[in-house]
């Protein structure tokens, strides 16, 4: 396992996105390790804080393919997977690929499109491959989806069911910059937006090195055990409608791995989990409905209540 190769990738795509992206470091890196963990994201914000610009960054930095939808409620699923098209000169149908064929695909404002269009990306992000017409097309690794949505703009969307909210490995938010990074922001753009020099700095065979070191990292059955108290403790709260799944476990377990990995250890210590949990686990939970009228209860405090009943293994 060649842990300089994980952190020598991290670095090199932090140190690029930061160009862009000021006083963002604990975000740009989530994102490097959903990368490390072949892991689609969710950036749920509010409009202008930096969503689609950190996905341009991340994808600038990476060499490989890279190709942006707007999704429109007038999106069709063939308008991404592709069509078969008659050739009349072949006279034979032939397989045109939509842009889903590619390595990172940007679906900006994922929720405007109809559920019809947001079902199709199923089978792409859980298995990587494309289905049209009974025939199935396998995507080239590695293949990332960046999705953004406004969380506060409801007129004219299509909330993700549970089932598409459970695919994406880890749900982010940019946030406000401080006074002092909007300063700066401000500066560095005074003349040309830094995103249009932004060079790759990471190859593909890196990436997937990079991806199969992660793979390595140790996770004693302890960590096991404890990863999967928490989403037992999940399904048990009577404050929360729905818990965890399984897919939820394991994304807390190669969340751990690669958060281990970015820092130089090649095995995954209790505190990693916690740093990961909220981002991966968050969006695959849902309410109970009294807590909703209340508002007593936030998704955060509730998990923090969950994380401190829990034994911490000590060995």
């Amino acid at each position: 396992m060649n842990l300089s190769v994980v952190e020598q990738i991290a670095s090199s795509l932090k140190g690029n996105m930061t160009k862009v992206i000021k006083g963002k470091d604990t975000e740009i890196s989530k994102l490097i390790m959903a990368l490390l963990c072949n892991g689609h994201i969710l950036l749920e914000d509010i409009p202008g804080t930096g969503k689609t610009t950190s996905a341009k960054a991340l994808a600038k930095s990476l060499g490989c393919q890279f190709k942006r939808v707007q999704f429109t409620p007038d999106l069709l699923p063939s308008d991404l997977m592709g069509i078969n098209f008659y050739n009349q000169k072949e006279q034979d149908f032939i397989f045109k690929p939509g842009p889903i064929f590619t390595h990172i695909l940007l679906a900006d404002e994922i929720n405007r499109a109809t559920p019809r269009t947001q079902s199709s990306l199923l089978e792409c992000m859980e298995e990587a491959q494309v289905t049209v017409d009974g025939i199935t097309y396998s995507l080239e690794a590695p293949f990332l989806v960046i999705a953004t949505q406004n969380p506060i703009e409801t007129q004219g969307t299509f909330p993700l069911p549970e089932a598409q909210l459970d695919r994406f490995f880890m749900r982010l938010s940019m946030g406000y910059p401080s006074e002092a990074d909007e300063i700066n922001v401000l500066s560095s753009q005074a003349n040309a937006s830094p995103l249009n020099d932004l060079q790759c700095v990471v190859t593909k065979e890196q990436i997937l090195e990079a991806q199969a070191a992660v793979k390595e990292v140790k996770v004693s059955d302890s960590i096991k055990a404890y990863i999967v108290a928490i989403s037992n403790a999940t399904r048990q709260d009577s404050r929360l409608k729905l818990g965890l799944s399984l897919r939820g476990s394991l994304a807390m377990f190669k969340a751990s791995k690669a958060f281990a990995a970015m820092a130089g250890r090649d095995y995954v210590i209790p505190d990693d989990v916690k740093a990961i949990v909220k981002d991966v686990a968050l969006h695959r939970v849902i309410y109970n409905g009294y807590q909703i009228a209340s508002n007593v209860h936030t998704l955060e405090t509730i998990f923090e209540d969950l994380l401190s009943q829990v034994p911490v293994p000590i060995e």
